[in-house]
């Protein structure tokens, strides 16, 4: 992870392919595509690559999240359970349709708490979303359970996890709905772009249509389609489809060189006692995008960080005071600081997190440490990486003895 430190030639032969052909967008213009379709392949591959019925590419791993919701009937009021610790895009999916983030504590899978889970729900629940931070996933089987039991909405974030399996199965495939990001830095990459995966016909239905305006896409003559119902634009270009129908070709051996990188990691970690690994639910399969694992406690795992960069240590993160990826830090959130005015009923249903504390998530992420696992390192710069991060936290927690 990223898969854009491995562009080469088949990404530029699928780009290629749009240019010569002029067609940028990925509806219409038949006549001149030179038979080139190259979100409609992407979406193909990504249903042979995930053996799931349906998959509709959008805009952004935000837009997958928002369509996701939205072809499923969430909206304006309704309250959608999420984890403190996930990308910003996760609330904002939720509040562009009107619809109420309720965010809860998570565990030592650094995701959703099924226990917290259940403290949250309410009549106005309509809607659970894990999210797979890190290449790893939640409690799928309780999480879904629950959903069942209250006749919820299961909606897999799986935006920092394509590739993971949970007991066999593609994470993203468990759900009512799933979703995955292509930006830039994710393993498989569109530049921008992102896509929704489902079984569900209906659902699928309402995101082919709502990502385009409404539009229903029957018959060949664009201007002749008629507007079940409204819709808006989350389409995703023919270039970024072209970039991403190489990389989902690739996404094995991305995967390969991945589980290599994370595997060496690890193993230099694995007998330092002071060092516990995040917990992988049983049956489940990390993507290895990220090696997670956990320190005694914030002072230790600060002076871990700061010998990691002393020592050229890069793409390691502790995300306790992070300001994009959890809780403690988003005051734009909590403040509910808009361009423009916000509805009562969403300002009512956000007022807990005025007094709101999240005790639980911070024992998890204030020990944590997060270290991104690069594909463009050769064998033997992983496994000098490995002896120095071995060295350092040694050194480090000899030191708090």
């Amino acid at each position: 992870m990223p898969g854009f430190e491995l562009f080469g030639d088949a990404e530029r032969k699928e780009v290629h392919d749009v240019l010569d052909s002029g067609v940028l967008m990925r509806y219409g213009f038949d006549g001149m595509r030179n038979g080139h379709w190259k979100a409609k392949e992407l979406e193909a591959a990504l249903q042979t690559q995930f053996n799931v019925q349906h998959a509709q590419l959008v805009s952004s791993g935000t837009a997958a999240v928002s369509v996701a919701l939205a072809i499923t009937g969430i909206g304006a009021g309704d309250e959608v359970i999420m984890p403190t610790f996930t990308f910003v895009a996760s609330f904002e999916a939720i509040m562009m349709l009107g619809a109420i983030p309720v965010l809860v504590d998570i565990d030592d899978t650094l995701t959703l708490d099924p226990a917290a889970i259940r403290k949250a729900i309410t009549p106005k629940t309509k809607a659970i979303m894990p999210v797979h931070m890190c290449g790893s996933m939640a409690n799928l089987d309780e999480i879904k359970a629950i959903c069942d039991e209250h006749n919820l909405i299961l909606v897999e974030d799986a935006c920092q996890a394509i590739g993971g399996t949970y007991k066999g199965k593609a994470l993203g495939t468990i759900g009512d709905v799933g979703c995955f990001s292509f930006d830039f830095v994710k393993t498989m990459t569109c530049g921008e772009g992102g896509a929704i995966i489902t079984n569900n016909s209906d659902f699928y239905t309402n995101a082919d249509h709502y990502s385009d305006h409404g539009h229903d896409h029957v018959g060949n003559d664009r201007g002749a389609e008629t507007h079940p119902f409204l819709g808006y634009n989350f389409r995703i270009s023919e270039l970024n489809a072209a970039v991403g129908l190489a990389q989902v070709r690739r996404l094995p051996e991305f995967l390969e060189i991945q589980k290599k990188h994370y595997d060496i990691l690890r193993e230099a970690l694995a007998d330092i006692p002071q060092v516990t690994f995040r917990t992988v639910p049983e049956g489940g399969v990390e993507s290895c995008a990220f090696l997670n694992f956990f320190l005694p406690d914030l002072d230790t795992a600060k002076s871990v960080m700061t010998g990691f960069k002393e020592n050229g240590i890069d793409v390691c993160f502790n995300y306790y005071d992070n300001n994009w990826h959890y809780i403690r830090k988003w005051e734009h959130l909590k403040d509910l600081k808009s361009l423009y005015p916000i509805s009562q009923e969403v300002r009512d249903g956000m007022q807990y997190l005025e007094t709101k504390t999240f005790e639980q998530s911070d024992q998890y992420i204030a020990r944590n440490i997060s270290c991104l696992i690069k594909m463009s390192w050769t064998e033997e710069e992983v496994r000098s990486r490995a002896i120095k991060m071995r060295e350092v936290i040694l050194n480090v927690v000899s030191s708090f003895v």
